[in-house]
């Protein structure tokens, strides 16, 4: 017997075929639901790999090395966690669905796991080592629990091509205001209460309880959208699997894209609050204004991505905005200390005009290439491929703070304590470029060659013959 999707109005279609009528628009209230919960998702991910080396470095007394370590030991776990929750969303059967129980779940721990992280009891350096290291596992567990299934989500609630962008814009539109919450927002909190441990303190229990609300409201949200309760085929044997998840070749170019632009978001992002704190010295008053036009211009933007991205096609419209990423990080390597707040918002909104086109349309193309994988094999594996593309994310994100942490490292960085600033090498100031600006903007420039094959559109999906 077929399996079969539940939808909004109750009825069921096949698992394995397009939903009538596929580019039908989704209920607007259902879009909201699932986009809002990217408030939380991005608050998690920009918030600890931003400010983590910060607090670790600059408050708590430790070294860049140790901080990059402890950054990339977990994101590494949580590969491993990624892989089994995704495979364990796809087969999970309950009144809420395959993903919903996983949203429930990772909006509790991932909100209790800020408090562990920025509310650090006094503790011995080896003692602040193992403490950090569980919360930071802690930490991952509960990303992954909510990222994945919800990613998996975005597959199964519609069939439309172009729906797919529309339904995901309202994803990157919440990300964006999230990561404007999670980097100006934060640094503003950290800021106003004086900075040091007791400002990390509040900006740690007020991002808690802002993850926690926006993952809640998804999960609620959620409740009547469209999903696949059963897959319609077994699955394959992980040997033919992974064979045949290595043969979807449109998945296999958009992950080898993104990993590049996922390693030069995390080298950014581990960087910039220092490049600032030591090279340009604006602190955190030139990160708020940064991140402030970047997220406020990126969230403005994604809408007008969406419409490029229907005339012109995804492909063209990412290359494009790749394009753009690259011009932006490149363009920091000639900022020089008393530079203008005038030019940080300008390379702010240039970085968030590029950064709403990669986020929208990259994560538009997941879906397209789950299509073609059910298409191809008639198996329904949403979670196991959003489970691969967080764990490359995670890899990525392992790479940025471990390739930074090596790099200060080497140039002889100097920790401090209770927030304080010393004088720099000229070798940590070159670091610091690089990792702000040099590397990311080399590796922007490798995601949009190796985009140059991607081929799947389309007119290329509706040609590709259903198995049933």
């Amino acid at each position: 017997m077929m399996a079969t999707i539940p939808t909004a109005t109750g009825t069921s279609i096949p698992a394995g075929a397009p939903a009538p009528g596929g580019e039908d628009r989704l209920p607007l209230k259902v879009c909201l639901g699932f986009g809002v919960g990217s408030i939380g998702v991005a608050i998690l991910l920009n918030t600890i790999t931003t400010f983590f080396p910060v607090l670790m470095t600059t408050v708590l007394g430790q070294s860049a090395a140790l901080a990059g370590l402890l950054l990339t030991v977990s994101k590494l776990y949580d590969v491993l966690a990624d892989l089994l929750i995704g495979m364990a969303s796809d087969r999970t059967q309950s009144r809420w669905g395959r993903r919903r129980p996983y949203l429930l779940a990772g909006a509790v721990i991932a909100s209790f796991s800020f408090l562990m992280i920025f509310m650090p009891p006094p503790l011995t350096d080896g003692w602040l080592t193992v403490y950090m290291g569980v919360a930071l596992v802690i930490y991952s567990t509960g990303y992954s629990l909510f990222a994945v299934p919800y990613i998996a989500m975005a597959g199964e609630m519609t069939d439309g091509y172009h729906e797919r962008t529309r339904l995901l814009s309202f994803r990157s539109f919440f990300a964006a205001i999230g990561q404007l919450i999670g980097a100006a927002g934060t640094a503003g909190l950290i800021e106003y209460m004086g900075g040091g441990s007791h400002g990390y303190a509040a900006m740690g229990a007020a991002a808690a309880a802002i993850i926690f609300t926006t993952m809640i409201l998804t999960f609620a949200g959620t409740g009547g959208a469209r999903r696949r309760d059963v897959p319609p085929r077994t699955h394959l044997p992980k040997p033919g699997q992974i064979r045949s998840l290595l043969s979807n070749r449109p998945f296999t170019i958009l992950m080898g894209a993104k990993i590049t632009q996922y390693v030069a978001i995390s080298t950014v992002a581990t960087t910039k609050l220092l490049f600032f704190l030591n090279v340009l010295n604006i602190g955190y008053v030139g990160l708020i204004n940064a991140t402030f036009a970047q997220y406020v211009v990126q969230a403005a933007s994604v809408p007008v991505w969406a419409i490029i991205s229907r005339r012109i096609g995804k492909k063209p419209a990412y290359l494009i905005a790749i394009l753009m990423l690259g011009a932006a990080y490149g363009s920091w390597i000639f900022a020089t200390p008393g530079v203008s707040m005038v030019e940080i918002w300008i390379r702010g909104a240039l970085q968030g005009m590029a950064a709403a086109g990669t986020t929208l349309i990259s994560i538009s193309m997941l879906p397209d290439v789950m299509e073609y994988d059910r298409r191809l094999t008639g198996n329904a594996r949403e979670g196991i491929f959003s489970s691969i593309y967080a764990m490359l994310e995670k890899l990525s994100f392992a790479i940025g703070p471990g390739l930074v942490g090596l790099m200060l490292s080497l140039a002889g960085y100097v920790a401090t304590t209770k927030g304080t600033l010393v004088a720099q090498s000229p070798a940590t100031i070159a670091a610091l470029y690089a990792g702000a600006s040099g590397i990311p903007a080399i590796l922007a420039l490798v995601s949009f060659v190796i985009m140059l094959f991607y081929r799947l559109d389309d007119k290329m999906l509706g040609e590709t013959v259903r198995v049933d």
